[in-house]
């Protein structure tokens, strides 16, 4: 484990909060920048300061002088002058993700993709914990990985859930199991094209070793293991028979040992969930654990919040937060596994995606589209001629528009295809407010 005299941390976030406490806690010597001010980040300056560090908000321009290391948060993009500016003199860069996973005392279970990880890295730490293994969940899931490695180390298992983000300033992060759910365009307004989006991912296996395990889809092998040019083994996921872990009809089916765990009647008993119920079996079976301890873990299963979340059902409409779907594979997805005529809520903040992939799903399921937030035009631009659209501006306005014109059977969804920030602080904010609107819908009708 490296240790450092002196180190700048970039951001006071989470990640930035958690990063300085771990090095301070070392006696490293921290100075910490952040460009935004506000209340909630001089509470954690003050509380930072007082065990030593030096904290400057509001900041445009980096502290001069050399440090041992630069720590980035995720929310600051590797190509910010910030970022180019400490290379430029010559300080490591790395993300608080690595600084964390170097001083972690554990086996590593790294999970990322571009929809479905936070539902994985559950299933996964469930079933491990449910083996017995003292296991804790780090990363993009919300707790920073810097945090849960100081306040234990005596894990057996650290389930970490990777970003892109974090992804752009790893230097030696090596998981012992490593599993790419799926790769569809996102956040291509951050990281230019999808070439250097599969890249990213890529790095999650780049410096495994050969005892080590990435587990893939069966479409992306190929392609994952050119670009990781690492000596893993692989495993890979699916739902065709050259998969080893395959999905089929309600069963995960593990091909090379000739053996299947039902899946039927859990939230995983459908081909869009289902494929991540094979993917957790073979995250699990490189773990050293059975096809049936994932089994058990998925009837116990309890879904995360604003992932397909039925949150009211009036008269016999159904209400169904989906927040967490910011970009448009996620949104199909919803769609598919949503029944019966659907009232599609989306829009937000775009990120350089096309939406013309939704137009035939759209026309086979949906009875209309109530457009919110800043892509609310450019969706209706694709998806007009194919179902109707209602520009609805807000999302109180859109939930109110789509109760009034629901008829018996429908399935109001907010599935919005896009990020939060522009009208939201984050997408559990959206799906809160979603919440909030459709129940005083009851208390409307009460009345």
């Amino acid at each position: 484990m490296q240790t450092y005299t002196t180190a700048l941390v970039l951001g006071l976030a989470a990640s930035g909060e958690a990063a300085a406490r771990l090095l301070l806690a070392e006696g490293t010597k921290v100075r910490i920048v952040d460009r935004a001010d506000g209340d909630v980040l001089r509470r954690r300056a003050a509380a930072l300061e007082s065990l030593g560090a030096e904290v400057a908000l509001g900041q445009s321009n980096l502290p001069p002088g050399l440090f041992s290391v630069c720590v980035v948060s995720p929310g600051i993009p590797a190509n910010s002058s910030w970022v180019s500016g400490m290379q430029h003199r010559g300080v490591p860069v790395l993300s608080e993700l690595e600084l964390g996973w170097s001083r972690a005392a554990c086996r590593i279970l790294a999970i990322s993709g571009s929809n479905g990880k936070s539902t994985l890295v559950k299933l996964c730490a469930d079933a491990l914990t449910g083996a017995g293994r003292r296991v804790a969940v780090a990363g993009n899931y919300g707790i920073p990985v810097s945090q849960v490695v100081m306040e234990r180390r005596d894990w057996d298992w650290l389930v970490v859930e990777v970003s892109s983000f974090q992804l752009e300033t790893v230097r030696a992060f090596r998981p012992d199991v490593a599993v790419l759910l799926n790769l569809y365009p996102n956040h291509l307004d951050r990281h230019g094209d999808m070439a250097a989006y599969e890249r990213l991912k890529a790095l999650l296996f780049s410096r495994m070793r050969s005892e080590d395990v990435g587990v893939v889809p069966e479409a992306l092998a190929a392609k994952i293991a050119c670009l990781a040019a690492s000596p893993n083994r692989w495993v890979t996921f699916g739902t065709s028979a050259d998969a080893d872990m395959r999905y089929h009809e309600g069963n995960v089916i593990d091909r090379v040992r000739s053996r299947s765990v039902s899946l039927e009647s859990t939230a995983f008993s459908n081909e869009i969930l289902g494929v991540a119920g094979a993917a957790a079996a073979a995250a699990i079976g490189a773990c050293g654990e059975s096809l049936e301890t994932l089994g058990r873990a998925a009837r116990a299963f309890r879904p995360l919040p604003h992932r397909m979340q039925e949150v009211a059902v009036r008269g016999s409409i159904r209400f169904v937060d989906d927040s967490k779907a910011t970009n448009l594979a996620a949104m199909m997805a919803a769609l598919k596994m949503s029944p019966g005529p659907i009232r599609l809520i989306a829009g937000g903040l775009p990120k350089h995606e096309s939406y013309e992939a939704a137009r035939s799903l759209l026309a086979e399921k949906v009875a209309a589209v109530y457009l919110i937030g800043a892509a609310a035009e450019i969706m209706a631009a694709a998806w007009q001629d194919v179902v109707p659209c209602r520009l609805s501006q807000t999302l109180e306005n859109a939930v109110r528009l789509a109760w009034l014109q629901s008829q018996p059977g429908d399935t109001v969804l907010l599935s919005p295809a896009c990020a939060s920030f522009d009208q939201f602080q984050s997408f559990e904010d959206r799906g809160n407010r979603f919440a909030q609107r459709v129940r005083s819908l009851g208390e409307m009708a009460a009345r």
